[in-house]
């Protein structure tokens, strides 16, 4: 149950994305150091976004889940990723999108450049 909201958390925030023009460059991509949600591109920059689904009431927002050791984690995969990659002099970017119910579908909040490499 848990895994469905969070891929339809993401397929949200995709769509959020592509909606203002982004290139969708990966999908839960995965190393043996971490995971990043999605990978996109636009206009030079490359943006690794950390999704994070909540339904229901919460006491924290979601973005709070993305703690230090979880922003190295997704540091590491993203070195990894852009060794890999024809981006590896691009900018780059840390969002972190908090998707959540809302009153006629889902809510989106992107906190962009969310922490620092």
């Amino acid at each position: 149950m848990a895994n469905d909201l969070g891929r339809k958390g993401e397929a949200i925030a995709a769509r959020y994305y592509r909606q203002r023009g982004y290139l969708l460059l990966g999908h839960n991509y995965r190393t043996r150091m971490g995971e990043i949600d999605l990978i996109l591109y636009k206009e030079g920059t490359v943006v690794f976004a950390e999704v994070k689904t909540r339904a229901g009431h919460m006491l924290a927002p979601p973005a709070s889940a993305v703690d230090t050791y979880k922003q190295q984690r997704l540091l590491l995969t993203a070195q990894f990723y852009l060794q890999n990659s024809p981006y590896a002099d691009a900018m780059v970017r840390f969002d972190v999108v908090e998707v959540t119910p809302a009153e006629h579908g889902w809510q989106v909040h992107c906190i962009m450049d969310a922490f620092q490499a």
